[in-house]
């Protein structure tokens, strides 16, 4: 499904302003200072290399900022005009990009990374900016949660949260026994919700497999307690109703549909699991980046205006942006469904809405800014669990972060926007100051200690997973 911009009436409207504030300005003799001129003065990026543009996305609701881009005009704000097209999974949308179907597009953070080194498909792929912080979550179906359930504290009859996978680990042993394997869903080998599924299950003793390349095993399997599938994210809940998984990690709304459909219960958000982790990025090749420098810049003065917009004034456009992205061609999902999530609430077990104001983050706290950190942290665990196959040395961590994020790019976009007074210094880092790595956290589920500086060291803590020069 894709979403064309009617480019050619508004920029006919555009012309047809101009002109007449031209003719207006000159029959009296005045000097013009049309606001499109004073745009020009402040404007710190030259004209875009390319002004028609097509971007993938796929159907969940941290596809916002592109979305509320297009429909607040802020692309065309830029001089670009934009098709936003629905991607059927993630391999789709990796190759339409590096083939040049689409100039860029709404990624898992650990696309560009994984193509970069060569896991699956090698290429250049990079990213300026970062999408979002935190909205996955992890579902089981209804009989596994009361299986589960037996294991969970709870207090007034509600259950305690965060709930650890210790409660998922004794359902596991008994499906073991009845020589049954534990089948869990998650939407690709590189993404967001592997690494979290995988850390969450770790945490509670429970192996999730390893990967070996080098072995031509591209399952991640390998001595794994719970077997690990892909299944592309709006077909989640409908693989589990079928008793095909028997839970699942994916981004909203496809937690709540569950709860919804009633045939699952998200049993942890990743707020929970790793307190405002890093989540989508928009990816485009290095090719397109080096050849349309001006073209990138926009694209992320436009996206940062976006996701300025979803967390302003303590989300109060949420409301509309959730009816914005019930519209079939961007996530299509009922608008009661999307508005759990999206307007600060969760809703765990049917009733058991809780308040998680920083569920969907776009803004807050740097969420845009890309660290290298961030792409730090989805390399360690490509190294824990085999998709990179033999030791690395932290300084290969810091470099192959630095090919591919690039912070410079939106350094330039957010001081264009400062410049035309569209935004504020404070409202970015301290660019003069930022060294890309954040400073080092414990706020994971299992208490262990980040620090992107250290990756070698961040993986030595962990009693499963590779390490040092451990292989598979």
């Amino acid at each position: 499904m894709s979403k064309t911009p009617t480019s050619g009436r508004r920029t006919f409207l555009k012309k047809a302003t101009l002109a007449l504030a031209l003719s207006m300005s000159m029959s009296t003799g005045l000097l013009i200072n049309t606001t499109a001129q004073a745009a020009a003065d402040t404007d710190k990026i030259g004209k875009p290399e390319k002004a028609d543009l097509k971007f993938g996305f796929i159907k969940l609701t941290d596809m916002a900022p592109l979305a509320i881009a297009y429909e607040k005009h802020f692309f065309e704000d830029e001089g670009l005009y934009v098709t936003l097209e629905a991607q059927a999974n993630w391999k789709v949308l990796l190759d339409g990009v590096i083939d040049g179907q689409l100039d860029g597009a709404h990624m898992l953070a650990g696309q560009p990374l994984a193509a970069t080194i060569g896991f699956g498909t090698k290429a250049d792929i990079v990213t300026p900016f970062s999408m979002d912080l935190n909205g996955n979550g992890i579902t089981v179906s209804n009989a596994v949660w009361e299986a589960m359930k037996k294991h969970v504290d709870m207090k007034d009859g509600k259950p305690v949260h965060p709930i650890k996978a210790d409660a998922l680990k004794p359902v596991i042993e008994d499906f073991k026994k009845e020589g049954k394997p534990f089948n869990m869903g998650m939407v690709f080998p590189v993404s967001t919700h592997n690494y979290e599924l995988r850390y969450w299950l770790a945490a509670g003793g429970i192996h999730p497999g390893f990967y070996a390349p080098k072995k031509d095993d591209i399952k991640g399997t390998i001595k794994a307690d719970a077997i690990l599938s892909v299944t592309p994210p709006p077909q989640m809940p409908a693989t589990l109703e079928a008793g095909t998984i028997n839970g699942y990690c994916v981004g909203e709304p496809w937690n709540q549909q569950a709860v919804f459909k009633g045939i699952g219960v998200p049993v942890i958000t990743d707020y929970e699991i790793w307190k405002n982790n890093p989540e989508k990025v928009f990816g485009l090749t290095k090719e397109f980046t080096e050849k349309n420098p001006n073209t990138t810049a926009r694209i992320v003065k436009a996206l940062i205006r976006a996701a300025y917009w979803l967390d302003e004034n303590n989300n109060a456009n949420r409301a509309e942006a959730v009816k914005i992205l019930s519209k079939p061609e961007y996530v299509g999902a009922d608008e009661k469904v999307i508005a759990n999530s999206m307007t600060g609430t969760f809703e765990y077990e049917k009733g058991d809405k809780r308040d998680i104001p920083d569920f969907n983050v776009f803004f807050r706290h740097n969420a845009t800014y890309p660290y290298y950190s961030d792409a730090v942290w989805y390399l360690t665990q490509m190294r824990r669990w085999g998709q990179i196959a033999d030791k690395k040395e932290d300084k290969w961590y810091d470099e192959t972060a630095k090919s591919v994020y690039l912070p410079a790019i939106y350094k330039k976009a957010a001081e264009a926007l400062i410049a035309e007074g569209k935004m504020k210094q404070e409202d970015f880092p301290d660019f003069g100051a930022e060294s890309g790595y954040k400073p080092a956290t414990s706020e994971f589920i299992d208490g262990k200690t980040y620090d992107g500086t250290k990756p070698n060291d961040y993986l030595d803590e962990f009693e499963i997973g590779l390490k040092k020069d451990d292989a598979v």
